[in-house]
């Protein structure tokens, strides 16, 4: 989808997503010294507003212009010391540096897409910066419920690696994970499901 086609979807509804942050990112983050971070891709900012709640300084970035706004009316009352920074851009091509954190949040997006995105994240952090990413897994398409169904978007915590070769990490975690999910079976009544995403943690070595 196009920037036009994100303006538009999140034009249509109050929240495309929740309020509150993904919870994978909620985890993982909560016991790090608040520093300075990005959330690319970060669409109506639910984990940059949390982030910068919980003390950090954080740049959000998103090719949506339509969900910035709606992020930054979302942050008016945010409590804390942090501060977040709305910045319109191709999460793809993006670059910081020195950051102490990057979050990815399903960005997905093709392959070659994919690795500029990740190795950019990658190198905006400085020596020991950690870098978040969530993702929907490719085994998702046959053994999940929901995400796209578009194989090419798909990816796993080993893709993920691989487009790192070369750029010195030291990995924490790298696997797939279960998201449990909300779905109406054929009847119309909800039941619980299995979503797969692949999750990958390391440090910039």
């Amino acid at each position: 989808m196009e920037a036009a086609d994100w303006d538009a979807r999140y034009a249509a509804a109050e929240l495309v997503w929740s309020r509150g942050p993904n919870a994978f990112v909620e985890a993982e983050c909560a016991g790090l010294q608040p520093g300075r971070a990005v959330d690319l891709a970060c669409g109506e900012g639910r984990n940059a507003i949390w982030l910068a709640g919980h003390g950090w300084h954080v740049t959000a970035v998103d090719f949506s212009q339509v969900a910035l706004d709606k992020g930054r009316r979302l942050a008016a009352d945010l409590e804390g010391d942090g501060t977040v920074d709305w910045v319109c851009a191709d999460a793809t091509q993006w670059r910081g540096a020195d950051l102490d954190l990057a979050v990815v949040a399903y960005l997905q997006v093709p392959a070659g897409d994919r690795r500029t995105a990740v190795r950019n994240a990658v190198t905006s952090l400085r020596p020991g910066g950690t870098l978040v990413w969530v993702g929907h897994d490719s085994t998702n398409l046959t053994e999940g419920t929901g995400g796209p169904q578009d194989p090419a978007v798909l990816m796993t915590a080993e893709d993920l690696l691989d487009d790192l070769e070369g750029i010195p990490v030291d990995v924490e975690r790298a696997e797939r994970v279960a998201r449990a999910v909300t779905a109406e079976d054929e009847h119309g009544a909800e039941v619980a499901r299995t979503a797969w995403d692949c999750f990958l943690r390391l440090r910039r070595a």
